[in-house]
């Protein structure tokens, strides 16, 4: 875990709603009525420029925390490259 994470040169976090804000001047995605608004979204930028994507969105409107959501968005990036360190090691292995 700790050499994949020392391979993250930068981190993005923000929310669906956010984004389609920005996309759509005038809209409102950003209420906290809106699940979109709920959807946290961690895009994870690795040293050979590869990225990739988590996401989290609770269950329930009542149980939404900004701060829990990016940390399980984190996670969710981080079980996106078990697989691939993987395959990269048996690459290594097999030469």
């Amino acid at each position: 875990l700790s050499d994949m994470e020392g391979k993250i040169v930068d981190q993005h976090y923000f929310s669906a709603g956010t984004a389609l804000n920005a996309l759509n001047p005038g809209a409102d995605y950003g209420q906290v009525s809106n699940p979109l608004s709920r959807l946290t979204i961690c895009i994870l930028v690795m040293q050979n420029g590869f990225t990739v994507i988590g996401k989290s969105a609770p269950a329930s409107p009542e149980n939404f925390d900004a701060e829990k959501g990016k940390r399980l968005a984190y996670e969710d990036a981080i079980k996106q490259l078990w697989p691939l360190e993987g395959y990269a090691l048996r690459e290594r292995l097999a030469a």
